[in-house]
């Protein structure tokens, strides 16, 4: 007798419908798994095995063919525990057939308990969209699960709980669907911050538009700490953009059950050991690295300049695209990485080029071999460089709290809600996101602007990417007055942030 129950399996961070046949025919027992199956799938005979006895059913001593379809595709992963011992029951008579709307996925303890896996979202959300109704999964995924909507969730403890809801005696409470958009609580704000007024200035406009920002000084004046409050004042995520990322981070294992979805920004600061395929994204299947783990929010590298050149250079077509694709034996993967870079780098090898005490021993060979470890084309990336100086004393010694995030968020809040009003027509969501077409239509400077221009141009010796960037900070600065045109001081601001261009004359 053949049964087949639905299932689903995860194809990078994109579920897909599997199908689970299960064949008992005569001849000596054995229990074969087919359709491309890894280890993990191959090992859950011996897990279905303890837990039917465990249970209090017999095991078939058959010849037991379990087929995953599509057989083209690898299936990875404990979640097909679940499917396959109902298929072995369906198909020995022990219950009923499983209703065609509903489908099952699970890890399997050998007591029959349900354990929880990765990447619950991605699956539900497809099987919304293949026309499943009813989903059966480990009770410590339900809540993430709930969060695709237009399904009913059954969430689980043990398996004899759904074969007692299969049968009607116990049924089981469905998970509710909470999609709570509240910003998680973050310790750290602007209010803590001492002087360095045009650092914060500088990160609002980068927060309010989406812009990649490089913030340069010397040890102790503040990078890494005005960087990690970043995330304090960038603006709220809507529902879209908190599943894209908790997608991510469901098939990467970072989701609790606690917080099945992410309400906050991602923030990510690899370190600057990381590989390029750490950046990237890879492995013999490719899973996704630090620049989708930032989707939707912040990638910070500190010491940027102590990175190594691939794992820098992998950020070019990423940062333009929004996407990357990696291409292995396996198959190509496209990840989506739209994010905010953040970076922060010394001066000098030293770091204290700049310095009031003149303490730096750098000669100015050793400076530009140091700034030359990032490349023109990453630099030409980064929409505003931003000069952190070294805090006076007077700035330290001083108590009385700053601006705190909220007021600036809301700044930054009202200054997004005119870009998406601007961009509700096209897949931009912010002004880094304009599209070309939006660009000449919002980006439009008068006379005396476009003479400013021309003079930058020449002076800074700007390329097309670097006009087209100081164009749309200067557009999010005036966003963020409520003006309807980009004027003369909007532009002087934008291009006083790009001092390496200047550095490099």
């Amino acid at each position: 007798m053949v049964s087949k129950i639905r299932s689903l399996g995860l194809y990078g961070i994109r579920g897909y419908e599997v199908s689970v046949e299960c064949f008992l025919s005569g001849g000596l027992p054995a229990f074969d798994v087919v359709g491309l199956p890894d280890a993990a799938v191959k090992e859950s005979r011996e897990r279905v095995r303890a837990a039917l006895k465990s249970c209090g059913y017999e095991f078939p001593l058959r010849r037991i063919t379990v087929n995953l379809a599509p057989a083209d595709l690898r299936k990875e992963g404990s979640l097909y525990d679940l499917p396959i011992l109902l298929g072995l029951l369906c198909a020995a008579g022990d219950i009923k057939a499983m209703p065609e709307n509903s489908a099952f996925i699970g890890e399997l303890s050998l007591e029959g308990a349900l354990r929880p896996v990765n990447g619950v979202l991605p699956m539900a959300l497809c099987a919304a969209r293949a026309g499943i109704q009813t989903l059966f999964v480990p009770a410590e995924n339900a809540r993430e699960a709930a969060l695709a909507g237009n399904l009913t969730v059954y969430p689980a403890g043990h398996l004899n709980e759904i074969i007692g809801h299969l049968s009607g005696k116990e049924p089981l409470t469905p998970a509710p669907d909470e999609f709570i958009n509240e910003r998680g609580a973050t310790p750290l704000d602007f209010k803590d911050v001492k002087g360095q007024a045009n650092v914060k200035r500088a990160l609002e406009i980068a927060a309010a538009g989406g812009h990649n920002i490089l913030l340069i000084g010397p040890p102790g004046a503040g990078k890494s700490m005005l960087a990690r409050r970043l995330p304090s004042i960038l603006p709220d995520m809507n529902r879209q953009e908190a599943l894209e990322a908790t997608e991510i981070h469901s098939v990467a294992g970072l989701i609790s059950s606690k917080n099945p979805l992410l309400t906050s920004r991602p923030f990510r600061s690899p370190h600057h050991t990381i590989s390029s395929i750490g950046m990237a994204g890879g492995g013999r299947i490719p899973h996704p690295g630090e620049i989708s783990l930032a989707h939707n929010g912040v990638l910070f590298l500190d010491e940027m300049p102590e990175f190594s050149k691939d794992t820098l250079e992998v950020l070019r077509q990423p940062i333009e695209d929004g996407e990357v694709t990696i291409s292995r034996v396996s198959g190509s993967l496209t990840y989506p990485c739209r994010f905010m870079l953040v970076c922060a780098m010394n001066p000098c090898r030293c770091g204290w080029r700049g310095h009031p005490s003149g303490r730096c021993v750098c000669s100015q060979a050793s400076v530009d071999a140091y700034m030359e470890r990032i490349s023109g084309p990453i630099l030409d990336r980064i929409d505003m460089h931003v000069e952190v100086p070294a805090l006076p004393f007077d700035d330290l010694s001083h108590n009385a709290l700053a601006e705190d995030s909220e007021s600036i968020r809301r700044r930054v809040n009202s200054a997004r809600e005119l870009q998406r009003v601007r961009c509700e027509d096209s897949t931009a969501s912010c002004n880094a996101q304009l599209t070309q077409e939006l660009a000449r239509r919002t980006c439009v400077l008068d006379a005396e602007s476009t003479q400013l221009m021309r003079a930058a141009f020449e002076r800074l010796g700007l390329t097309a990417r670097s006009y087209d960037r100081i164009l749309r900070v200067a557009r999010t600065i005036a966003d963020l007055e409520g003006a309807q045109d980009i004027g003369g001081a909007h532009l002087a601001e934008a291009i006083q942030y790009r001092t390496l261009d200047l550095r490099r004359r």
